[in-house]
């Protein structure tokens, strides 16, 4: 089957040109720039025997890749499951994801982890892999893992949702000097939480306020842990990813730390570049994640970062929770917020305000995940790789753009 898609902008490799795409299969099998002087014969030819798609005054880019996701399969799927929440994916762009282990049971097995292989094999609408989690003792199903099948090894050396920390000094030790995976880490200092925790509901006994989520889950928290992390990487000579950096501080420490340890890479959520401590008013809980949301301050030099190209990955760590879960007061309100299907639209919409360009927007969701985890022939508009493509209108009516109940796809039926 051949899908010629004629006539639209591409944005590929800091680049931007008008120009068509014929897809053979699942492979991109021609490019052709509109400036080239043979372009309109050379269309005509391509037409034949094609399923044409009409792009003119649309935008193609290479499909979203999300390396942090929580689709809750399995012992959550009332919340989201592999197939509905990788539908929902792919309806926002991104054609690629990267599931977490902190499910019910974990998927710190190999027979876990296989058994959701072989669902996403029939369940997904778009590309998967899947971490495993680490434990306080199972490195030996780490050792076992082969590393052009699994993601990552991801290491929780603060808890969150799942309760997998893991606090053990040997432990760390032993994954961070011997994993064969990439040591994928949530970066929150435990201790540091329980402290700041004990203090808030000392102070507020009738109940902790939401905007007091980054006072709890705090700045110091992150630094501590991060610092933790990087020191380990640099001792064992680690590859180590830093999932959701939330902190001016954080992106200060790994920016040094990526230049003195090519090895060492980080990533930023779409919600930490959208959302600041000031949207807490608005939206309480509905915006409570761990990491916690920080301050303005933090939200702009995350912007910063992008436009810097420093991070490896925009993420979602898309975690659905109910509604009426989410409406809990604070101690009872889980973390995590449903975001897979928007975070192209949210960096499309920041470019729109201009603090991003659109070749930055793409290297960020795009390439640099790609190269981050080396996925062969995916993240790029390249002949001979993958057809993994987004077509956005950017002129769509508000009825088609504006978020509401109607248009979401998330099985938990919201999203802030």
């Amino acid at each position: 089957m051949r899908t010629l898609i004629e006539n639209a902008q591409i944005y590929n490799e800091g680049l931007s040109f008008q120009g068509s795409l014929l897809i053979d299969g699942s492979r991109i099998f021609r490019i052709i720039k509109k400036s080239t002087p043979s372009y309109t014969q050379e269309l005509e030819s391509l037409r034949r025997g094609s399923t044409v798609i009409d792009a003119t005054g649309l935008l193609l880019l290479p499909g979203i890749i999300d390396d942090q996701v929580h689709f809750r399969t399995p012992g959550a799927t009332h919340k989201g499951d592999i197939a509905s929440e990788s539908a929902a994916a792919a309806l926002g762009g991104v054609t690629s994801f990267m599931d977490m282990p902190n499910n019910n049971p974990p998927a710190t097995t190999l027979t876990a982890l296989e058994g959701k292989y072989t669902l996403a094999a029939t369940a997904s609408s778009a590309n998967y892999s899947f971490y495993l989690g680490a434990t306080n003792g199972n490195i030996g199903e780490i050792l076992n893992c082969d590393p052009s099948q699994i993601c990552g090894v991801k290491v929780f050396m603060g808890s969150s949702t799942g309760n997998m920390l893991v606090d053990s000094p040997e432990a760390l030790k032993d994954i961070f000097s011997r994993s064969p995976l990439p040591v994928a880490t949530h970066c929150e200092d435990e201790a540091i939480i329980n402290e700041n925790l004990s203090l808030a509901q000392y102070r507020f006994p009738a109940g902790i306020p939401y905007s007091y989520h980054p006072q709890i889950r705090s700045r110091e928290a992150c630094i501590a842990s991060t610092s933790k992390a990087i020191a380990l990487a640099a001792q064992y000579g680690t590859r180590l990813h830093v999932l959701h950096v939330s902190t001016a501080e954080e992106i200060a420490m790994l920016s040094e730390a990526k230049r003195l340890h090519p090895g060492i890479t980080f990533e930023i959520c779409a919600h930490y570049l959208w959302f600041c401590d000031e949207d807490y008013a608005k939206y309480g809980t509905l915006i409570k994640c761990n990491p916690a949301i920080k301050s303005r301050i933090d939200m702009i030099a995350l912007r910063n970062a992008v436009k810097e190209g420093l991070p490896s990955a925009i993420a979602t760590d898309h975690a659905p929770h109910l509604l009426s879960e989410k409406q809990a007061p604070y101690l009872q309100a889980p973390s995590g917020l449903p975001s897979v299907g928007h975070s192209l639209r949210m960096m499309l919409q920041l470019s729109k305000e201009g603090v991003f360009t659109k070749e930055e927007v793409v290297k960020v969701l795009c390439h640099a995940p790609a190269e981050c985890f080396r996925i062969q022939r995916r993240g790029y508009i390249r002949e001979g790789y993958y057809a993994d493509l987004v077509i956005v209108n950017p002129d769509a009516p508000k009825e088609k753009t504006t978020i509401s109940k109607d248009n979401l796809h998330y099985k938990c039926g919201w999203s802030p």
